[in-house]
């Protein structure tokens, strides 16, 4: 008679490549774990996600969400072969190859979601501060950060491998030295783009005066920083000479200011000169969005009667300066016209002795003067 129950027992106490059949199962139903419940956890995180994509998620809900769209299919061959390396027993070269890459795939994924969790930390506070100009300078950030992490990476999954890294980290900081006399044009300008980037004297967008350039900010990169000139062209500035430099941020300025000289004529009657201010602010009063400071006789000029006008215009969209100019301009010279206000023009009158008598004779200008 056929013994079941000892054909089962021997069997299971049968080697197979020197592991037991238990073993050998053992390590399949934890491959089969690994290869359908960690994928589903994975799409029921991004689903999630997605889910609240319109929503505010709290802080913890987010950052797990955000690695869970980082997180490489390495991982579940990492935690494959964990097992099978804790549960099955393997030649010592697979057990090497097996560590080997356990341990480089495990750091590669660390990395990545180290990365994106610092990715995830920027973005979060660019949204929140609700300035989208502020891309440029995270740019910066994301990059000098991203070095460091790999760095910093590349070095623990050496030391786990059994590589000594101090000799390698004593080395990198001679050849370190040697590198940075030799580009520290290069690294002046990186650590000048950092700079800009954390201290943020100005972001994408702002328009700038920077000794006899004036442009707007399209690109913060690493080394340089590019404006678009109000000419049109693009002006490409090193970060290390912007820092050095007296920047004028116009983009921040809650105000600009318009000054400018009215020349009015001497022949203009006391009571129309008395006039002239409050034209003048109800010129400048008919542009939205402009604070009248004052138009006031400055000087009796060689020829005019100067009188200097001082206006301010907020910094706003759809408010400009060269728009609050042209309007008050226009509105001065009809309201000059409407009074019978005359403005004055370089004039020079002359008096010379007739030298056929005493009397004298006066040249306005172009007419010539006796026995010419």
């Amino acid at each position: 008679m056929f013994n079941w129950s000892s054909n089962l027992s021997q069997l299971a106490h049968q080697m197979v490549l020197d592991n037991s059949p238990s073993a050998w199962l053992y390590a399949a139903l934890a491959l089969l774990f690994t290869f359908t419940v960690l994928p589903v956890v994975r799409g029921y995180l991004r689903a999630r996600r997605l889910r609240y994509a319109n929503r505010d998620l709290p802080l913890a809900a987010a950052l797990v969400a955000n690695l869970a769209d980082h997180t490489s299919r390495v991982v579940l061959w990492i935690v494959a072969l964990y097992a099978a390396d804790r549960i099955l027993t393997l030649p010592a070269s697979v057990n090497q190859a097996l560590h080997f890459a356990i341990v480089v795939g495990a750091w590669l994924q660390i990395g990545i979601w180290t990365a994106a969790a610092a990715r995830f930390a920027l973005h979060r506070r660019e949204t929140r501060s609700g300035d989208a100009r502020l891309s440029g300078t995270m740019d910066v950030v994301l990059f000098v950060l991203g070095m460091i992490i790999w760095i910093v990476i590349a070095l623990l999954a050496m030391e786990n491998l059994g590589i000594n890294v101090g000799p390698l980290i004593a080395g990198l900081g001679v050849g370190g030295i040697a590198i940075a006399l030799a580009v520290q044009a290069i690294l002046g300008d990186l650590f000048a783009s950092l700079s800009i980037a954390l201290d943020k004297p100005f972001v994408i967008g702002d328009s700038l005066r920077v000794d006899t350039f004036e442009g707007t900010v399209e690109q913060i990169g690493i080394k340089s920083t590019r404006l678009r000139s109000i000419t049109g062209e693009q002006i490409v500035i090193a970060n290390a000479d912007l820092v050095k430099s007296r920047v004028r941020n116009l983009g921040r300025a809650s105000e600009r200011r318009a000054l400018f000289t009215l020349n009015v004529s001497y022949a203009t009657p006391a009571g129309k000169v008395e006039l002239v201010p409050k034209l003048v602010a109800d010129a400048v009063a008919a542009y939205e969005g402009t604070r009248f400071v004052h138009c006031m006789l400055r000087e009796l000029g060689e020829s005019a009667l100067l009188f200097e006008v001082c206006f301010f215009v907020e910094n706003t969209p759809g408010r400009a300066l060269p728009a609050a100019l042209d309007q008050v301009n226009h509105m001065v010279l009809q309201s000059f016209a409407a009074n019978g206000i005359e403005f004055a023009y370089p004039t020079r009158t002359l008096w010379l002795r007739d030298p056929r008598g005493d009397a004298p004779v006066r040249l306005s200008p172009g007419v010539q003067g006796p026995g010419a």
